[in-house]
């Protein structure tokens, strides 16, 4: 290792935010926070690290490492223990320094704090906590944090960082257990999973004394509400129920947290209390009747056989939704302890108000789209995230174990999980019905919806004028905002097709699965799914050429080819 022990700080941010750029779990959206008087900052409810919020101002946060030394030999990692590259590491006051200064000429709107493990989890923990208590506190930053859990942490100090931070998160690394343990041998599923469910219980506790200040759901837990499916409230996943309310009104400054340069709690009064129970639990998805259209009847028939047949072989429900051994290796025990320092911070900002999330590494230890995204279905209804982010593997280390990607990183295949991701957060899809284990990649010519939508003619077209909300949401170019739009205009009048494209409705991929007033757009439109699939493919063009090569059936020349 090169350690630049006498670095300059400008020396140091050059490494860490170097070292930063392979976490893309960096979005604040789910928090919005006002000024308040003597503090610095505010947070909009906006994606940031360069992204565009919903009024088209571009936000940007500083995304550092606290540090990039570490003990763990991940494969994958450029950080890697055994790995030659500049090390650095900053004090919780340089990172301080650093986020004021930024703020105050308007550079950032927030941070996110990640790191590697250095010395242990508790230390490098402590570090963090030590930088967010001097930023909220001394420096009276009242912007948006983001930061990362240390898996193998202690609770407390876990809980400590949620009081401080926005938005937390605990990447999972590797979407299969196997994977985890062949290129992360330091780290185990259980490890990651624990400090999840402290954070979950943790947020619906703070969500059961300050209501929505509290912090606010995910998209999939209304999107499941919607649809009448069951999702844990993380009532049931605590040992016990603390008088919250009462502790909220009664001395809720009183006695907090100052943490020393060694982490320590300042004084015995400050200590932690007792370490929170490492544990966790299982929610069941008992998903109930569906009425309406003929989509949504066959759906549910289709998911009713499933059903049975689970029943039938003693298999749960619920864990039908990802292969056995990924399964298992989400499951926690049922309880979880809940928060225990409600005193000694201001709670007014909640617990992790603007939820959590994680990070998966795709590519790297060949795992499939359909173990992916029943994975990461699990983590949405099991642990209510926020956000699934997918990284394509990028080969920094030259390691055997590792694959040899020719033709680079997979960044198609990471695009087309972000989209199946959302068709499970805002569009009520399932992974078994977007992917199975005969089928169990996406089609990287066409869209995760296109190519659901092409599996199930039999559903198509749907006439916009009588279409439910779900029917519409599952119609490839309608969205979730379109949707809404066509519902509400239909109370006043037929729609046609140039309302539609009022509405925002992709009509270039939107005509061949639809109707206005039994007719489509164009009378040469075939409802077949090779008309439609070349189609869909023209529009990319980058991938005709290579789809028609796929797609070439060859034939016996004949001498009367001619005259047809």
């Amino acid at each position: 290792m090169i350690f630049a022990e006498h670095a300059s700080l400008e020396e140091k941010l050059r490494i860490l935010s170097d070292a930063a750029k392979y976490d893309v779990a960096c979005t604040s959206s789910g928090v919005s926070r006002q000024g308040k008087d003597g503090y610095i900052g505010n947070s909009s409810a906006a994606g940031i690290c360069h992204s565009f919020s919903a009024d088209g101002r571009c936000i940007s946060l500083l995304k550092i490492l606290f540090t990039n030394e570490c003990i763990y030999n991940c494969k994958y990692c450029i950080n890697r223990v055994t790995n030659d590259v500049p090390r650095a590491t900053f004090t919780p006051e340089e990172v301080c320094q650093l986020t004021m200064e930024f703020y105050r000429r308007n550079y950032i709107e927030g941070l996110f704090l990640s790191s590697g493990i250095i010395q242990s989890a508790d230390h490098t923990m402590e570090l963090i906590c030590q930088t967010l208590h001097d930023l909220r506190t001394i420096h009276r930053f009242h912007g948006y944090i983001h930061c990362k859990a240390i898996p193998g942490a202690s609770p407390e100090l876990v809980e400590m960082a949620g009081w401080y931070a926005d938005r937390m998160s605990v990447n999972m690394e590797l979407p299969t257990a196997d994977g985890l343990r062949q290129l992360a041998p330091n780290k185990d599923r259980r490890q990651i999973l624990t400090p999840m469910r402290q954070i979950q219980s943790g947020m619906e506790e703070s969500r059961e004394a300050l209501g929505m200040k509290g912090g606010n759901r995910s998209a999939y837990w209304h999107t499941s509400r919607r649809l009448g499916r069951s999702m844990p409230d993380g009532i049931s996943q605590r040992s016990e129920a603390p008088r919250l309310k009462a502790l909220n009104r009664e001395e809720s400054h009183v006695g907090k947290v100052a943490v020393v340069p060694g982490g320590k709690a300042a004084n015995a009064e400050c200590a932690f209390s007792k370490r929170a129970d490492r544990s966790g639990g299982v929610y069941k998805n008992a998903e109930s009747d569906r009425s309406g259209a003929v989509m949504q009847d066959h759906l549910l028939q289709k998911r009713s056989d499933a059903a049975l047949q689970q029943q039938s072989s003693g298999i749960p429900a619920q864990q039908s939704a990802v292969p056995k051994r990924e399964a298992s290796s989400l499951v926690l025990p049922d309880t979880a302890a809940g928060l225990t320092q409600w005193r000694r911070h201001d709670t007014g900002r909640g617990f992790v108000p603007a939820g959590q999330s994680t990070q998966m590494v795709i590519g790297a230890a060949g795992e499939s789209d359909y173990e992916i995204m029943t994975v990461s279905e699990a983590l949405y209804q099991r642990f209510d995230l926020k956000r699934v982010f997918y990284s394509a593997f990028i080969n920094v280390n030259q390691d055997a174990a590792l694959p040899a990607l020719e033709s680079g990183p997979p960044l198609r295949r990471e695009h087309r999980l972000y989209q199946a991701d959302f068709l499970l957060r805002y569009y009520g899809f399932e992974a078994d019905e977007l992917l199975s284990p005969s089928r169990p990649n996406f089609n990287v010519f066409l869209d995760p919806k296109c190519d659901w939508a092409l599996g199930h003619m039999e559903l198509f077209p749907v006439e916009i004028n009588t279409a439910d909300y779900d029917t519409l949401l599952r119609v490839p170019g309608i969205g979730v905002k379109s949707a809404s739009r066509i519902i509400k205009a239909r109370r006043t009048g037929s729609l046609d097709y140039r309302h539609l494209k009022k509405m925002g409705v992709v009509l270039k991929r939107a005509i061949y699965f639809i109707t206005c007033n039994g007719r489509m757009m164009y009378d040469f439109l075939k409802v077949e799914e090779d008309f439609i699939t070349r189609r869909l493919v023209g529009e990319e063009k980058a991938l005709q050429q290579s789809y028609e090569q796929d797609q070439i059936h060859y034939q016996q020349l004949s001498l009367f080819d001619f005259m047809t």
